[in-house]
């Protein structure tokens, strides 16, 4: 299936943003293109174009392998590194869609691919029905639910037997499902702390939004909905993931900062994966950092300013890194 897309309104997108392409049948279900801009956010020739495939239709998942690459200027499959193919889950209910946040630099784009104002995407897509179970062999089954059901009961009241105040909000919980989820949460609940003994605990140095997203995530295994400010959301929740020995939600975190770094974000994530020991998102940023491209404007930001207020041996690191 090939996708015509208009280039230059890729240029007035802010980060977040994307212009998707028309909608399209394959195997039954509908799908569409979404192509981001990845970078700085200055639409020059640093900014990468992010494409993802999502799925439309509401309500299912679908097992789909799919291949994603660019024509030439010539009509031929491009030679520069834009070719793409996965075997992906997509769940309509969870995660709609997935896609590669570098596909192609725009200096790259503009020189191979850029065709009277437009560029042209090759998307294939199999779905693959009933893929049979060591187990059960060709007997269909669902998929797990034990997600939704535990969320639900997180939403109702229904046996909860201990709650936490913060601030001036409370939150009501169960005692044996925070103790499966984190070894913090089973020594201060189940253990000999005093906590063991208390019905209502009082929590500090945490928000109530964090708490509260923190808890969805312990009932239901996924990465609750961010709000509009994610990068800043997510590093709070990093910090209670590593509070809680959440080792999961820690590297979901890490992954979700990752997608959405930038030369403006960069020096603010560094600090976060410094702080909370997350050594490959800290190699990663080292990485990104060390691109001359990147330094010279992110050593400009507020961010970096504090990175090396706090953390003034990252210097020495950048320095390695860039083998200055």
């Amino acid at each position: 299936m090939g996708k015509r897309l208009d280039y230059e309104q890729t240029k007035h997108i802010d980060t977040g943003e994307a212009i998707h392409s028309d909608a399209f049948s394959a195997g039954g279900y509908m799908w569409r293109l979404d192509c981001y801009t990845y970078g700085d956010g200055e639409c020059d020739d640093d900014d990468y174009l992010s494409v993802f495939v999502e799925l439309l239709t509401e309500f299912t998942s679908v097992n789909a392998i799919f291949e994603v690459f660019l024509m030439d200027k010539d009509g031929q499959p491009c030679l520069q590194d834009t070719h793409w193919s996965c075997f992906h889950l997509f769940n309509r209910d969870k995660n709609a869609g997935t896609g590669w946040s570098q596909f192609i630099s725009r200096s790259d784009l503009e020189e191979y691919c850029l065709t009277e104002g437009h560029i042209t995407l090759i998307c294939a897509i199999i779905v693959i029905r009933d893929i049979p179970s060591p187990v059960l062999g060709s007997i269909p089954f669902p998929d797990s639910d034990i997600g939704k059901h535990l969320g639900a009961l997180l939403d109702s009241t229904d046996g909860v037997d201990v709650s936490f105040t913060i601030d001036s909000e409370t939150f009501h919980a169960h005692r044996v499902v925070l103790a499966a989820r984190s070894p913090v949460f089973k020594a201060e609940l189940l253990g000999s702390m005093a906590e063991a003994t208390l019905s209502s605990i009082t929590l500090q140095d945490i928000t109530p939004a964090t708490f509260r997203l923190m808890l969805q995530f312990m009932y239901t295994d996924a990465l609750p909905e961010l709000g509009d400010s994610p990068t800043e959301t997510l590093q709070h929740l990093l910090a209670a993931a590593d509070r809680y020995a959440l080792d999961r939600l820690k590297h979901l975190c890490a992954q979700k900062l990752w997608d959405n770094v930038s030369v403006d974000r960069v020096a603010t994530i560094l600090a976060c994966a410094e702080m909370y020991s997350c050594l490959e998102l800290k190699n990663k940023c080292l990485d990104f950092f060390a691109a001359e491209k990147n330094f010279k404007k992110a050593v400009l930001t507020e961010g970096f300013v504090k990175l090396v207020q706090q953390f003034p041996s990252i210097i020495v690191e950048l320095r390695e890194k860039a083998g200055t």
